[in-house]
């Protein structure tokens, strides 16, 4: 890694990641992936559909600027699986539903965690870019 790296890399690949979330986690999740996804029985698909929308999206992004690095998409799906998988659990186990705190501090923790993966992403495209 070199000892200093593109603050205007990481600012504009952490602008393209946000958009990438915004988009994938928001306007282009259907109802059938959000609900589907935290019920205790049939969530495995609708979390599938919408874990493959952030790693294409991820995919394209490493394709366009850091070709070498794609298979951190991979990555990016096995993570994003994860921290959505846990949050269904946890609701679940703590009886959440949006009228309660938990819920809340649920969905914070899983967008932070997402978020901090995309930094980890986008430093990773800055140092490249740097290099």
């Amino acid at each position: 890694m070199p000892n200093l790296i593109s603050t205007t890399w990481v600012i504009a690949a952490l602008v393209i990641f946000l958009a990438k979330h915004l988009a994938a986690d928001f306007l282009l999740q259907t109802s059938w992936m959000a609900n589907g996804k935290e019920q205790p029985t049939g969530w495995f698909f609708p979390l599938l559909a919408h874990v493959l929308v952030h790693t294409a999206a991820t995919a394209i992004i490493f394709a366009i600027l850091a070709p070498a690095y794609i298979w951190i998409a991979a990555v990016d799906f096995v993570l994003h699986f994860a921290i959505d998988r846990a949050k269904g659990l946890l609701n679940r186990f703590f009886d959440n539903d949006p009228t309660k705190t938990g819920f809340w501090w649920l969905l914070g923790i899983d967008q932070t965690l997402h978020h901090l993966t995309h930094l980890g992403f986008a430093i990773l495209i800055a140092v490249v870019k740097t290099a």
